[in-house]
């Protein structure tokens, strides 16, 4: 049985240009994130750290929501935020984590990133979003381009068997996390949602809370910070702007977009950590760039290039509402 795809209302230009730049902070916070787990994890297992970084996030983003005093999102959304919380705030960081233990650098960034892939696959039977010819283009593109970049961090050493499964296993609890997402932001705002997903998520790790407490008290304060800026920026910050624009662009392309983090994190690298990029990974940081680009733009079909569609305000949302009123 096929699901008819429904069109995104075309948003105004300064709507479009809000979700965008929600997108972008997203993806250089999630790309810093790559050198605090670096980090961190030298002193942090992988369940405590997922725990850690939870815990911190769900504190930040509970007392913004009670400062904005918006209270609990609709009945509707609760569907989404369980399985999400679960899905993609607990098990896909705590599998991530591990994987990336298992196996080289390289070898983990080409795994995760076939989550996008599945992203655009589940959104179009589940969601009805439709597989446009330039998004699975622009992914092509993107994904051959985080491999090319995979292949240039990859070190000597050996990839385990279990370090593949469980980076796979990340990859899909990703996707379905986000195509579980996509529905409840129509029931309440992104930092709703995200607060209570986090929080779920963390509620899922709490198995590590004794792990995480016994590795605090020997971890230097280095990574015991770079922890905390997980739970701060790449969590409770990227999180939120990240449904912000989800809310209202497609999951197929949101998950497109996040291809620009390999790109981002091969120049983190060179910046921060004085690591020269290869001209492979040079190489690869470009064709993922190219594929976000071309996925991101929009086709154009006879009416608009003749005559363009006046722009229709989609649904509101909570920020849209907030904002206008200060």
């Amino acid at each position: 049985m096929t699901t008819t795809p429904t069109p995104l209302p075309v948003a105004p230009p300064a709507h479009r240009l809000r979700a965008t730049a929600a997108a972008c902070t997203t993806v250089v916070l999630w790309a810093s994130a790559f050198v605090s787990i670096r980090s961190a994890g030298e002193s942090y297992s992988p369940g405590a750290l997922a725990l850690g970084r939870l815990v911190t996030g769900a504190l930040v983003l509970g007392a913004i929501l009670l400062v904005r005093r918006e209270g609990l999102p609709g009945r509707g959304a609760w569907r989404g935020i369980i399985t999400s919380g679960v899905l993609w705030f607990g098990l896909y960081m705590v599998a991530l984590n591990w994987g990336e233990q298992e196996v080289d650098a390289g070898t983990a960034a080409m795994l995760v990133n076939i989550g996008p892939i599945l992203m655009a696959l589940m959104g179009a039977r589940l969601l009805g979003e439709g597989l446009p010819r330039r998004l699975l283009l622009g992914m092509g593109i993107s994904f051959s381009g985080a491999v090319v970049v995979g292949l240039a961090m990859s070190g000597h050493g050996t990839s385990s068997v279990l370090g593949v499964a469980l980076c796979l296993l990340a990859a899909v609890a990703y996707a379905l996390g986000v195509v579980s997402q996509k529905p409840a932001l129509a029931h309440g705002s992104s930092l709703q949602i995200n607060t209570f997903g986090c929080a779920i998520g963390a509620l899922a790790c709490l198995p590590f809370t004794g792990v995480l407490v016994s590795e605090a008290a020997d971890a230097p304060l280095s990574a015991t910070l770079n922890m905390i800026y997980l739970g701060v920026f790449p969590t409770a910050l990227a999180f939120t702007t990240w449904g912000y624009a989800l809310a209202r662009t497609t999951a197929g392309r949101m998950g497109a977009t996040t291809y620009a983090v390999p790109a981002i994190v091969v120049l983190m690298a060179w910046v921060l950590l004085d690591e020269v990029p290869t001209p492979l990974g040079v190489l690869g940081g470009v064709l993922c760039l190219v594929g976000v680009a071309v996925s991101r733009s929009r086709q154009q079909t006879g009416s608009t290039r003749g005559n363009p569609a006046r722009p229709v305000e989609g649904p509101r949302h909570d920020e849209e509402r907030q904002a206008e009123r200060t």
